[in-house]
């Protein structure tokens, strides 16, 4: 066996343990998401702070995977049946107002040397974390319902649409941007020529038939598939020149398109789900809050300025462009949405990485990101619950949608559940 040391593992896998345990004693209103507790853990353990922890080998080896997991997972939320008509053409109109604000932001702070790049600034404020605002709105039983989709599809759209610009802009392995546009749309035409091939197998009887004798099995072969299908995603996206995040993000997606029907294979998605949050993911969370730079962040009073202002840049990239909501949903509504759209934090740490490596971000400036998006994690759903749970979202009377598809492709409308009730 090689001369490889476990226990910084061993101390990571502990806090990964402790947290959601922790995270469970809190009252539910002043609910912690456990990520938040990971990160704030291993920054303690840390070199900034104790030093008992180092993200040596075996660490960075399990939270590189956990990385590629959590993208996997992120791609595995966009339901791509529901990104049509008025709600696909308003989340891509407000992830173009993100960029705008993102630059005039990134602008304004790069004036105060405080950013390198405004560009990689704005792709860094732009994106959602999908996967901590669906479960918030579904505990508000919104999901489902006209706001909750239009936020859902604004999620979707940031969180593609950052990770690919991330790749293609800022990519650690190099290369002009042209070249690497070629290279994306080849790796893209090869990804769904995969999904065609992968969909077509899928129908044959005699396959279904194995694959579902052989799912529950120790084959886990859906498990093992979607394993093996995440992994050629990704060697092919780092053999084209690209980032790994957008391969492990779209290998999720044709997973999600290609799963449609899980009447045959219900427990899967939970399976997925055991692997990522249950074994990998919280160790790139743990590692991340080793890896951050609290102390060069708190060692001088004028980088610490820089986390509420940071916040604040990324409350006003993602929750003004809930203002298009303003003629479907009262002011209440559309302010909750822009909360929920502002809650970001894994792409946060994603991103400032990769701006670390290029040289594009200084440590303490990824700090202090990172450090706002804890801070909307732990506010942003709080307060939209709070403006979610006094009373359901109205439509106005006059506003005619296609959000939610009813009998004859029209809007459903529902007297409850946030719609008024309409002639």
């Amino acid at each position: 066996m090689p001369d490889v040391e476990f226990v910084n593992l061993f101390a990571v896998a502990a806090i990964a343990l402790v947290a959601p345990l922790l995270a469970a004693q809190v009252p539910p209103a002043l609910r912690v998401p456990a990520v938040v507790l990971e990160i704030v853990a291993g920054i303690v353990v840390g070199p900034s702070v104790l030093g008992w922890v180092q993200a040596d080998l075996p660490v960075q080896i399990v939270a590189l995977l956990g990385l590629a997991f959590l993208l996997f997972l992120a791609g595995l939320e966009i339901d791509v049946r529901r990104l049509r008509g008025r709600v696909l053409r308003l989340a891509l109109l407000g992830y173009l107002v993100s960029l705008v604000v993102g630059l005039a932001e990134g602008a304004g702070l790069g004036a105060l040397g405080w950013v390198h790049s405004p560009l990689l600034l704005a792709v860094t404020l732009s994106a959602t974390s999908l996967g901590l605002v669906v479960p918030v709105l579904k505990d508000a039983g919104r999901a489902e319902s006209p706001l909750g989709q239009t936020v859902i599809a604004a999620c979707s759209v940031a969180d593609f649409a950052a990770v690919v610009l991330l790749s293609l802009l800022f990519s650690t392995t190099g290369g002009s941007t042209g070249g690497r546009v070629v290279l994306l749309g080849m790796f893209v035409l090869l990804v769904a020529v995969t999904g065609i091939v992968v969909a077509l197998a899928g129908r044959s009887r005699r396959l279904g038939t194995t694959l579902v004798r052989l799912q529950d099995t120790t084959a886990e072969i859906r498990v093992r598939a979607a394993v093996a299908l995440l992994v050629a995603f990704v060697a092919l996206a780092e053999a084209f020149g690209l980032e790994s995040i957008l391969g492990a993000f779209l290998a999720g997606a044709v997973v999600g398109l290609l799963d449609k029907d899980a009447s045959s294979h219900p427990r899967f998605r939970v399976k997925l789900d055991a692997i990522g949050y249950g074994l990998l993911i919280p160790v790139f969370f743990v590692a991340s809050g080793i890896r951050l730079d609290l102390a060069g962040l708190l060692a001088d009073p004028a980088a610490l300025a820089r986390v509420p202002l940071f916040l604040l840049a990324l409350l006003l990239a993602r929750g003004v462009p809930a203002l298009l909501y303003r003629k479907l949903f009262d002011r209440r509504s559309v302010a909750a949405a822009g909360l929920l759209q502002a809650t970001s934090l894994p792409f946060l740490v994603t991103a400032t990485q990769i701006g670390t490596v290029i040289g594009l971000m200084s440590p303490v400036t990824a700090a202090a990101l990172v450090c706002a998006g804890l801070l909307s994690v732990l506010a942003f759903p709080a307060a939209a619950l709070g403006l979610l749970g006094r009373e359901p979202a109205v439509y106005s009377p006059g506003a005619s949608t296609d959000l939610r598809p009813g009998p004859r492709g029209g809007a459903a409308r529902r007297g409850r559940g946030g719609v008024r009730r309409g002639g």
